[in-house]
This record gives C-alpha cells, sequence and structure tokens, in this order.
C-alpha cells in the first residue's frame, strides 16, 4: 500500500463537521490537524507547517467584506504564498469561493461534501504544491519567495553586505517601510547561512497580544493556565538550530522588552508554568518599520535591548527609490498570476511600465503585486496595458487632486487611518483602538489602501 503523503489543517467551527473529517482524512493523508477558530490559524502554521488548508468560509465573525473567509485566505497567503488553500462553503456562497479562488485559493468544496471528490481535490493540491516546490516528505519547503535585488548602487550595496553577514550567526536588523520586502529580505539571509537546512520561525511580534506573549515565544507546560490543555512549543525552541525572525520588534510594549532580552542574553528560555531552564540556539533577525533610535531617545524601546538586536543593520530603501526593480518585479507578478489565473498576458506596454515607474507606490512591493494580480485577472490582451493597472492616485497625490469638497468617505477614511498610523508610530494595536474598530478590521483596510 502506498504511504500516505501530505500535511492538512482544517479550520472550521462545526464540531460535527470535525468529527466526521478527522475519521476520513487521516486514511488518506499523512497528518491531519483540525483547529475550530480561525484565530489559531497563523500559530498553527508555524507549528504543524501544512501542505494544505481546508478553510470553512463563514465563522462568527463578520469582517466588512461579508465573509470572514476571505480575510483569512488572505492572511494565510501573504504569509505562506506556498501554502495551498482549499475552501469550504454552503451553495449560497458560490460566487464568494469564486472570488477567494482569484485571491488565490486552489480550488473550493461545497457543502454537504461526497468524500471522494473533497478527497480527490485535497490530493491534487498538495501534488500541486509539491511540483510547484519541488519538494517532498523528506525535504522540507523553503519560502517560494525569492529576493530581487535590481542594480542599483543602494541595493547593490546590501547585496554586498548580505553575502558578508549570511554566514555568521550575526544578529540583523531589518528597517523599512510597510511592503518594502523585509521579510524577503529575512528568508534571503536564513537561505544563504549556514543554518539554512534548519527551520526559518517567523513571528509577527507586533500581533502578539500580551497575555500570549511568553506562551508565544516561550512556549507553555500543560496545566500553565485555564486553556492550556497540553505543553505547547514555542517559538524560540522551534527555531533552535536555525533562524528566528521577529517583525514589526517596534511594536511590542516596553515592560515585555525585557522578557525577550533576558532570553536572548541567557540564551535560555523557560516555559510558561515551568521552573526549567531550557537551552536555545537560534539566528536572530528583526524587523520594523519604526525609528528605533528616535524610540530610544524617547523611552519607548530599551537601549540594551536595542544594541542587542542591532549588531548589523540593513535598511530597505521604498520601492520608488528603486526604480530599476519596478519593470522585472512586475513581470515577475505577471507570470505568476499567469499562471495561476490562466491567462495568456506575458509582459507590459511601454505606456504601462511607464506608468508604474511614475507611480509613488505608498505600499512598496505589496502593493505593485496586488496591482499586478488584479490587472492580470481582467487582461484580455498580451500585454498589460496602461488602462489594465487601474492605479488610482496614492497618497498626497490624491490630496492635491481633490479639495474638501471633493473628498469622498473612502478617502476621508483612508486619510484618517494614515494619520492614526503616523500618531501611533505603526502600532497597530493603538490604531485600532484609537478609530474603536477591530485588529483584523483594521488589517483588511490596510491592504485596502495599501498602507
Amino acid at each position: 500500500m502506498a504511504k500516505n503523503k501530505g500535511k492538512i489543517l482544517v479550520v472550521d467551527d462545526n464540531s460535527g463537521i470535525r468529527a466526521a473529517l478527522k475519521l476520513l482524512l487521516p486514511m488518506h493523508f499523512a497528518q491531519v490537524e483540525l483547529i475550530p477558530s480561525p484565530n489559531e490559524l497563523i500559530s498553527r502554521l508555524a507549528d504543524f507547517r501544512p501542505d494544505v488548508v481546508l478553510l470553512d468560509m463563514n465563522f462568527h465573525t463578520d469582517i466588512n467584506t461579508g465573509n470572514e473567509g476571505l480575510y483569512w485566505l488572505s492572511e494565510l497567503k501573504k504569509r505562506c504564498p506556498d501554502v495551498e488553500v482549499v475552501l469550504f462553503t454552503a451553495y449560497a456562497d458560490i460566487q464568494l469561493a469564486v472570488e477567494g479562488m482569484k485571491r488565490g485559493a486552489f480550488d473550493f468544496i461545497v457543502k454537504p461534501w461526497e468524500n471522494d471528490k473533497l478527497v480527490a481535490t485535497l490530493k491534487a493540491a498538495y501534488d500541486h504544491r509539491a511540483n510547484e516546490t519541488g519538494t517532498s516528505d523528506n525535504n522540507p519547503p523553503a519560502s517560494s519567495l525569492k529576493m530581487l535585488w535590481g542594480k542599483g548602487p543602494e541595493m547593490s550595496a546590501i547585496r554586498r553586505t548580505v553575502e558578508k553577514i549570511a554566514p555568521t550567526d550575526a544578529t540583523v536588523l531589518i528597517t523599512g517601510e510597510n511592503g518594502t520586502g523585509k521579510d524577503v529580505l529575512a528568508g534571503e539571509i536564513h537561505r544563504m547561512s549556514e543554518r539554512s537546512l534548519k527551520p526559518l520561525v517567523s513571528v509577527d511580534a507586533g500581533a502578539l497580544t500580551e497575555t500570549l506573549f511568553e506562551s508565544e515565544l516561550f512556549g507553555h507546560v500543560k496545566g500553565a493556565f485555564t486553556d492550556a490543555h497540553a505543553d505547547h512549543m514555542g517559538k524560540f525552541e522551534q527555531a533552535d538550530g536555525g533562524t528566528l525572525f521577529l517583525d514589526e520588534i517596534g511594536n511590542i510594549p516596553l515592560h515585555l522588552q525585557a522578557k525577550l532580552l533576558r532570553a536572548l542574553q541567557n540564551r535560555t528560555i523557560t516555559r510558561v508554568g515551568d521552573t526549567k531552564a531550557i537551552p536555545i540556539d537560534i539566528r536572530l533577525i528583526c524587523a520594523t518599520n519604526r525609528d528605533l533610535e528616535k524610540m530610544v531617545r524617547d523611552g519607548e524601546f530599551r537601549e540594551d535591548l536595542y544594541y542587542r538586536i542591532n549588531t548589523m543593520h540593513l535598511h530597505l530603501p521604498a520601492l520608488r527609490e528603486r526604480q530599476d526593480e519596478i519593470a522585472p518585479l512586475a513581470k515577475m507578478f505577471i507570470a505568476k498570476y499567469a499562471g495561476r489565473y490562466r491567462r495568456e498576458v506575458n509582459g507590459l506596454s511601454e505606456e504601462a511600465e511607464a506608468k508604474l515607474k511614475g507611480h509613488r507606490w505608498s505600499g512598496n512591493i505589496r502593493e505593485l503585486q496586488n496591482c499586478i494580480e488584479k490587472a492580470v485577472i481582467l487582461s484580455e490582451g498580451e500585454k498589460l496595458s496602461a488602462a489594465d493597472l487601474q492605479l488610482a492616485p496614492s497618497g498626497h497625490q490624491q490630496e492635491v487632486q481633490a479639495g474638501p469638497e471633493e473628498e469622498t468617505l473612502e478617502m476621508a477614511e483612508e486619510r484618517t487611518i494614515r494619520a492614526a498610523m503616523t500618531r501611533f508610530g505603526g502600532n497597530l494595536s493603538l490604531v485600532a483602538k484609537s478609530l474603536d474598530i477591530s485588529r483584523p478590521t483594521l488589517y483588511a483596510k490596510l491592504k485596502k489602501y495599501n498602507i
């Protein structure tokens, strides 16, 4: 009998559905894990490392779009673009599922499902991922995102520095605006290091709540708190022998920075609810879009922690300062999305390329990728035209072109969010609180306005 392959993560709040799939799927796949809430999805991605996620389209909370599943699909593909997603949907939501496929889902299954159809779709998704990444059960996947260096002087200088520091264990601090590719650069440093065969574990430090901070980073033992039903390995232990990437480190509250510093100084961690010190062997890479030196002067970031994480400092310039990279990046995204959406488009017209280079790109590479994806979906020719790009004026361009009497509700909302982001230095928790909206809603709006 052929050995079962593939790791499947099921996200569905219906206990009956989870019970049925818990019986069905282990007969066909090597490992299956089921969780009831998408709030656990991001942490389980790092812990379980699935090949395919079977994601329900509807949960209890509405995220303004009319379907929470689309939000979590976007979050999942943003963090783990090589993981395939199969959407689980009711018949009435088929149109939403089709929209989900436009956003990167592999396929969708309608409830009530046929077992053979469900298994066949999940296997097809696994096979597609294995073919795309060239991975097998014995060869863990690397990130599918690759660094595009460009030929400008700043990026060439960064590349030379990376080539020197990557083989060492030096701690690296990466700074730059949102969407400049700080996570991709961290992945490149890991791939070029002597730790490349060990895991690269990424943590959005700014998204960790105070109550989960120690548990997520250092782990906990069974019974440490009410919901601690089993021992949990934290991110430091998961990254042992490899690289730990702490993104948005500038958003960690001051009183929690001391706990992080202690772990880095001692090179040991202690799980919540335990007294045993566990030695850790990691290479640390941190990233932020904030001015940490100013935060140190203002008493918002510990000076000793700043020097601990800042052995080597790399600053990624904004995309508008890397003109030579815009067209190559656009063409790379065209190839990616033309294959995904089965379009014939294979390049840019001269007018389209000029329009891309003239845009401000306040959302940087992430905004460019989103722009190209939409353009490929809507394209009808072999080359993207300037009209296909549908680029709206960005940031300050809108303010110049529209006076107060012309301002739309959406423009007012974007202006308010941008002002809050500036006022609170990009701290998403404080921004969401000041605007009286949830963090998921804020994430959705940041993406909508390419902030």
